[in-house]
């Protein structure tokens, strides 16, 4: 039956009648430590580049990958799984990892950086524990193991371990999270008891891998690349975007090119840790960690933004033929900077990568607010 009283409330009315944590304004609260961990990733990547850069620190150097990874990524992941789950407790989950990126680059002694992180790792585990309650399914496991894998770096990372020795842990968590997204889709479409108990088992070994080479590199490296291929050849079989890639238009079409961007971005770096094995500096380190966390992490952020961020910041994001141009701008650095300056040891092309990298991050940054602020394109309110 229904309430007559809230269908004929105003929708300011409605808002303020709604949880304080499921207002959107709340939630992007929670985007502004992420936001300022991402700019201060960026600068760090100018100063790693050997470039000018805004703020000059000593950190910032030396926290750079992780505070990308778990302070602006962390923080993105867990506050849409935190919106999923609809539990009160569950958005501390991101307010940690936001505060600790942001921790990571001040005075204080890093390790209160690290102990935030880390506690918002064990937020992101009770969060799919949660959901898992609700729902036992494949997908929330395999980003549950995610969580664990990240929740691991934190704690090696607590123990000594360098920033540099943390790359296995850091992708699988961010592999893991997105493949968990792709294997509930490829669920709905083509998914056999045999397929998900394969899925299954490359997802263990997948992490298992991680933790090898990150304990015993000098094997777990090879290992761990040859794990990472096997993964992406799962994720080619099975996912929707292969069909959708040339079969849809649109939003959907550009979403499944991402994907495949970012699937192909995964293979260059599976196959220079399979071929080369241990890297914690160089041209093949490079290569290696940008292929994953530019070409794949933050091509999926780019792929992904216009379906996630309504759902929690309760805001249009309409795709525009506009939001192409960063995903081009970005694949094209890549292969300045991984496929021509890292394979050719050409310092000066992974400097150009470098800052059209930076680059088209900012400008998709740009151009989503703008989609978002100009509304629904034309054709779409005249449907409506």
């Amino acid at each position: 039956m229904t309430d007559t009283n809230s269908a004929r409330r105003p929708p300011a009315a409605a808002a303020r009648s709604r949880p304080v944590l499921a207002r959107g304004g709340v939630r992007a609260l929670f985007l502004i430590p992420g936001g300022l961990a991402m700019l201060a990733g960026l600068d760090a990547a100018l100063l790693l580049l050997g470039l000018p850069a805004p703020v000059t620190t000593a950190r910032l150097p030396v926290v750079h990958g992780p505070l990308l990874v778990f302070g602006f990524i962390g923080t993105v992941i867990a506050l849409e799984r935190a919106v999923a789950l609809r539990r009160w407790w569950a958005m501390a989950s991101p307010a940690f990892l936001g505060v600790g990126g942001i921790l990571l680059i001040t005075p204080l002694p890093i390790v209160v950086g690290q102990a935030f992180l880390a506690a918002g790792c064990v937020g992101l585990i009770l969060i799919y524990a949660g959901i898992w309650r609700r729902q036992q399914m494949l997908a929330s496991a395999v980003q549950a193991l995610g969580a664990w894998l990240a929740l691991a770096s934190t704690m090696l990372w607590i123990g000594g371990l360098p920033a540099s020795s943390l790359v296995p842990g850091m992708t699988g968590f961010i592999v893991l999270t997105i493949a968990g997204e792709r294997i509930e889709l490829a669920r709905l479409v083509a998914m056999s008891r045999r397929t998900e108990a394969v899925a299954i088992a490359v997802s263990i070994t997948l992490g298992l891998s991680v933790l090898v080479a990150m304990l015993w590199p000098a094997v777990g490296y090879r290992l761990f690349g040859a794990c990472l291929l096997a993964f992406v050849a799962w994720l080619l079989v099975f996912d929707v975007a292969t069909r959708l890639v040339i079969g849809a238009r649109r939003l959907p079409r550009y979403v499944a090119a991402c994907l495949l961007a970012g699937y192909g971005w995964l293979i260059v770096a599976g196959l220079i840790w399979l071929f080369v094995g241990q890297t914690v500096d160089g041209p093949w380190y490079d290569g290696a960690v940008h292929a994953v966390f530019l070409g794949f992490t933050v091509g999926m952020i780019m792929a992904h933004a216009p379906v996630i961020l309504p759902a929690v910041l309760r805001r249009p994001l309409p795709y525009r033929p506009m939001l192409g141009w960063p995903v081009l701008l970005l694949n094209l650095s890549l292969v300045a900077r991984v496929l021509v300056g890292d394979t050719q040891n050409l310092p000066v092309w992974v400097q150009i990568g470098g800052v059209a990298g930076v680059v088209a991050l900012l400008l998709f940054v740009v151009l989503a607010v703008a989609s978002s602020l100009m509304g629904p394109p034309t054709r779409e309110r005249v449907a409506r």
